[in-house]
């Protein structure tokens, strides 16, 4: 994208949130309804989005997520105009010195230069953190431009090898070792205050138009063929909607507390050197207003766009 065209474009939405997201969506649920808020939300301005690699997807992965994402944005939300779609790298760094160069990774890289340390641009990163590493390790001067809000991890103060992280620990091993703001969302806190059973998703979505329709019908298909269990009439275990915590913390829906900033070993454990640097791990969601907000994003999205 021309930087003339990115100012441009933060001149005409200053009242939003300027932010790119990388995603691996079409490995799981959660990630569509990430989207859809995100591009549902006029406080946000989505610059762009990136796809993230899964082992879980058909290869090359990152080419199978950028189809499933121009699916969801053009079909699904039936959106002429959109934020330009990028594909990213269908495979986790070979090192921590090597980045993995891809168009994704340019769009980072140069949609970042129009910020600041005052003025960051928020890369929310919901899959393998492959393409924001990278970014990093073809500019490093992007440390003092972006600020990376991620889904990833276990739990503090262990780290641990949740799905997004483990996907491509040496990406992980090159944010943290590098002095770029971050902001995680574990696992154990999105089980906590993001799960929803199929009687809440339903009673959440299923009534709000032809995208909520859509939703309940993913969570569905995806919780009878992964979750449900073995008992007929049991549907009580929840699912949980683990992405969207990222726009939860940027919408100021979420609160976190300043960690000391951990290493990362290779067993994806956390070492915890003192080094007087931060990182902010997000403790808490309030669900209750995420998820009105959420159905009214839905609903005013459904009612001023011709969704079919």
């Amino acid at each position: 994208m021309p930087l003339c065209l990115i100012f441009s474009c933060l001149a005409a939405s200053a009242a939003q949130i300027p932010i790119i997201l990388s995603t691996d969506v079409g490995n799981e649920i959660d990630d569509q309804w990430a989207v859809l808020y995100l591009l549902a939300n006029p406080q946000f301005d989505v610059m762009g989005m990136v796809s993230a690699h899964a082992p879980t997807l058909p290869p090359p992965s990152a080419h199978y997520t950028y189809r499933v994402l121009v699916d969801e944005v053009e079909n699904h939300m039936d959106l002429e105009s959109h934020p330009p779609l990028f594909e990213g790298s269908s495979l986790p760094l070979a090192d921590t010195r090597s980045p993995r160069g891809n168009a994704g990774v340019d769009f980072i890289v140069g949609a970042s230069r129009a910020f600041s340390k005052d003025g960051r641009l928020d890369v929310l990163t919901i899959g393998a953190a492959t393409d924001v590493a990278s970014a990093i390790l073809e500019d490093p001067g992007i440390v003092d431009r972006i600020r990376i809000v991620a889904m990833g991890f276990n739990r503090w103060p262990d780290g641990g090898d949740e799905f997004n992280v483990a996907n491509d620990p040496r990406a992980w091993q090159v944010i943290l070792n590098s002095d770029v703001p971050v902001v995680i969302g574990s696992g154990d806190v999105c089980r906590t205050y993001l799960a929803l059973t199929p009687a809440q998703a339903k009673a959440l979505v299923a009534d709000h138009g032809p995208l909520g329709t859509w939703l309940w019908d993913e969570y569905q298909d995806w919780y009878y063929r992964n979750v449900k269990p073995l008992r007929a009439d049991d549907l009580s275990k929840p699912w949980i909607i683990w992405d969207i915590i990222t726009a939860a913390y940027v919408e100021g829906l979420a609160s976190g507390e300043s960690k000391p900033r951990p290493r990362l070993r290779d067993d994806m454990v956390f070492e915890h050197p003192v080094t007087g640097e931060n990182i902010t791990w997000i403790t808490s969601v309030d669900s209750k207003r995420l998820w009105a907000d959420f159905v009214v994003r839905l609903d005013d999205f459904t009612r001023t766009h011709a969704v079919r």
